[in-house]
This record gives structure tokens, C-alpha cells and sequence, in this order.
């Protein structure tokens, strides 16, 4: 009976034949056949660690931006960032466990759907992430513009530019979920870009379009947005009476240029091995096993680090920290006051008619008791006491020259 060899087991064993043969491949899915336990052990690990962080990263985000709306300060910044955690964190529970899962194994064992849909979800994700960008930069240029005018946008708005980016993006990265197939190679499954060859020169300028309009174009447009933004700041910084808004504008705009210049340079590499392998020519040097994959690890991980600097750099976090202590000291205080609360069998019952040591009511008696201390001597009292039996005369007679005279000629008499 002839004994079937598995799978992994004749990749492995016919990897020096197979090496020659894989050179000019161009694998799809996530899959990548190596022979190094080394490399299938640690890219898994490092997908699972930023799969950890992303993870929580996104959910604090998520949650912070839906307690914002709920009391009433969505906007469209917000609304934007929004849409970047959600793609954040879509990759996080579909895209990057399935490619860790391909890059730990010799063979492409997820089926034919997921070989088909897995680089076009991702590259829809990225994209969408990328356009929106370009529109947080445009929205960040519209308040900086103004800081006193709160730009007022409808909800209909909102949605259809939102709808709009996601439309975009999963239309420019559907030429990869056409060719993108599973094949049989060397006994071997594997997940394969299968041009045919009445579509090769229409891939070909694929390849070099795709990375200009979801990449190069919308850090360009962003990058201008975010200058003009900058330049805005700068003439509304003479201003004083908008000096807390331009402030947070400021920080805001801050935020999202870290944002857009992180995400860039973790996406750079990928971009560098995508037009590697989509202009590779027959005998060429093909990028190493180990730059694709770390390019990879990269890309995912701007969906860790983006959460992490809006965390940092946000005004929104920090007050939902604060009221977030406030409450907990709050619960706090109030467990111990209820904890230490006597009970009414055990008080003791303080008379009414005990005056306080600084209660108001003993204060005008002790004044009151001052002023009869105060000595008073024999003669003054006489002396008071004789002019309030004197009836007052009258200082307002309209004719006192006249009253002089009459007293005169009675005193002649």
C-alpha cells in the first residue's frame, strides 16, 4: 500500500526544487511558504500582540467618541475618527487573525472565499482609513479657518460622506478580488494572483496606479490641508478673545497630523514590497520572505498605534478620565459615609436651648452684655437727661430777624 505523504511534509521536503519555482510567484491571501519555523513562529506572535493592544486601544476610543455623542458634541472630526477606529478595528478581528493563521502554516488550508476576499478587505480598510484622512484634514482646515464659528453639519451630510469613502475604497481594490485564487503548485495548495493573459497590461497599470490613488495622492491633499490648517492657527494666534478655542484646534490639529505622518511611515514598507512584487520580471531578485512579512506586522500595527495617540493627545480622554475619578471618588466617599453612619439607638440627643460657641445668637448677647459694662458717669447723665426734658426749638424759622427784634424791645421794656 503506498503511504501518502501530507502536504506540509513534501513542501518541506522538496523545498530546495520548489525555490526556484516560487521565485516568480506572486502569493495572495497572507500566504507566504517558508521553510524557517523561526518566521512562522514569531510574525503570529507579533500579529497577536498588536491584534491585544489594537483591540483595547480601539474599544476606549470607540466608547469615548459614542459618549460624546450621546451628550450632544458629535461632529464631523469626530464622526471621521470614528470611522478610522471601526476600520481599525474591523482588521483587528477579521483581517489579522486569518494572517496569522496563513503565515504559521505551509499550506493554504482557509479556502477558496477567504483567499479571494482577504487582500481585497484589507486594502478596502486601508484605503478607507487613507480617504479618510484627507477628509479630516479638510474638516480640521474648515474650524481652523474660523475657530469662533462652529461649522454646523448635517447628520445626512456626515452619512454620505462617510458611505461615500467606504464606496471608493472597496471599488479601487476590486481588481484583487478577481484574480485572486487558490491553485495547486509542486503538490502544494497555495493563494495565488492569477492573471490571465488578456488582463496583464490592465494589472499592470493597476499596480502602478493603486498605490498613487490610495496612498501618494491622499497624504498629498492631507498634507495640504494640514499646512493650510497650520497657516490659519497662525493668523488667528493675534486674536485673543478666541484663545481657548484656537488652543484646541491646535492640540486637535496635532493630534491628527501625528495620526497621518504615523500611519504613513508604517505603511510605507508595504507599499515598497507591493510594487516590488507587481513589477517583478521573470528571473529577477524577488523582495525577501522576511521584509514582506515584517511590511505586514507594520501595516497592522498603524491599527494599534493610531488609539494610542489619540489617548495621549486627546482633550476628550482626559475629561472623560477626570469625570470618570470624579465618579469613582464620588462612590467612594459615599460608601464610606454610609459605612460609618451611627445608628439612632446609640446618638445622643443634643439640647435645643444649647447655644454653639459661634452660633449667631450668642454673638449680640456677648455684645449686648459689653455695652452694660460700660460705665456711665453722675454728671453726663444729668446732662443728657436735662436737655431730652428741654423742648426743641425750632432751627428752620423763615424769619428769625424778625423773633431778635421782638425779644429786644421786650428786653427794653
Amino acid at each position: 500500500m503506498e503511504k501518502v505523504m501530507p502536504a506540509a511534509t513534501f513542501a518541506a521536503s522538496n523545498s530546495s526544487t520548489m525555490n526556484m519555482s516560487l521565485a516568480h510567484l506572486h502569493f495572495a491571501g497572507g500566504y507566504l511558504p517558508s521553510d524557517s519555523k523561526d518566521w512562522r513562529t514569531v510574525v503570529p506572535a507579533l500579529l497577536v500582540a498588536v491584534c491585544l493592544v489594537g483591540f483595547v486601544g480601539n474599544l476606549c476610543v470607540i466608547g469615548i467618541l459614542l459618549h460624546s455623542a450621546w451628550k450632544g458634541k458629535l461632529s464631523l472630526i469626530h464622526s471621521l475618527i470614528l470611522n478610522l477606529s471601526l476600520a481599525d478595528l474591523s482588521l483587528l478581528l477579521f483581517s489579522a487573525p486569518l494572517r496569522a493563521t496563513a503565515y504559521s502554516r505551509g499550506v493554504w488550508d482557509l479556502g477558496w472565499f477567504v483567499c479571494k476576499s482577504s487582500d481585497w478587505f484589507i486594502h478596502t480598510c486601508m484605503a478607507a482609513k487613507s480617504l479618510t484622512i484627507v477628509a479630516v484634514a479638510k474638516g480640521c482646515f474648515m474650524h481652523a479657518s474660523d475657530p469662533a464659528k462652529q461649522v454646523s453639519i448635517h447628520s445626512r451630510t456626515i452619512w454620505s460622506v462617510l458611505v461615500a469613502i467606504w464606496a471608493m475604497a472597496s471599488l479601487l481594490s476590486l481588481p484583487e478580488c478577481f484574480f485572486s485564487t487558490t491553485r495547486l503548485h509542486a503538490g502544494v495548495e497555495m493563494c495565488l494572483v492569477d492573471v490571465p493573459a488578456m488582463a496583464k497590461e490592465f494589472m499592470s497599470m493597476f499596480g502602478k496606479l493603486y498605490p498613487l490613488l490610495v496612498f501618494c495622492l491622499p497624504l498629498l491633499f492631507a498634507s495640504f490641508y494640514f499646512w493650510r490648517a497650520y497657516g490659519q492657527s497662525q493668523k488667528q494666534g493675534t486674536k485673543t478673545q478666541n484663545l481657548r478655542n484656537q488652543m484646541h484646534w491646535k492640540q486637535l490639529t496635532g493630534m491628527l497630523v501625528s495620526i497621518a505622518v504615523t500611519s504613513a511611515v508604517l505603511w510605507l514598507p508595504g507599499w515598497i514590497a507591493w510594487l516590488w512584487m507587481w513589477h517583478l520580471r521573470a528571473g529577477g531578485l524577488a523582495p525577501p520572505q522576511g521584509f514582506i512579512a515584517l511590511s505586514q506586522v507594520l501595516m497592522f500595527s498603524i491599527s494599534s498605534a493610531n488609539p494610542l495617540i489619540f489617548l495621549v493627545m486627546s482633550e476628550e480622554f482626559k475629561e472623560v478620565l477626570k469625570g470618570l475619578w470624579k465618579w469613582m471618588l464620588t462612590r467612594k466617599h459615599l460608601a464610606a459615609s454610609e459605612s460609618q453612619e451611627p445608628s439612632t439607638g446609640h446618638s445622643e440627643v443634643v439640647p435645643d436651648n444649647m447655644p454653639f460657641p459661634e452660633s449667631p445668637i450668642s454673638i449680640p448677647e456677648k455684645e449686648k452684655s459689653g455695652k452694660e459694662e460700660i460705665p456711665v458717669l453722675p454728671d453726663v447723665e444729668q446732662f443728657w437727661h436735662e436737655r431730652d426734658m428741654t423742648p426743641c426749638v425750632q432751627d428752620n424759622d423763615p424769619l428769625p430777624w424778625e423773633h431778635e427784634e421782638q425779644e429786644t424791645g421786650a428786653y427794653a421794656k
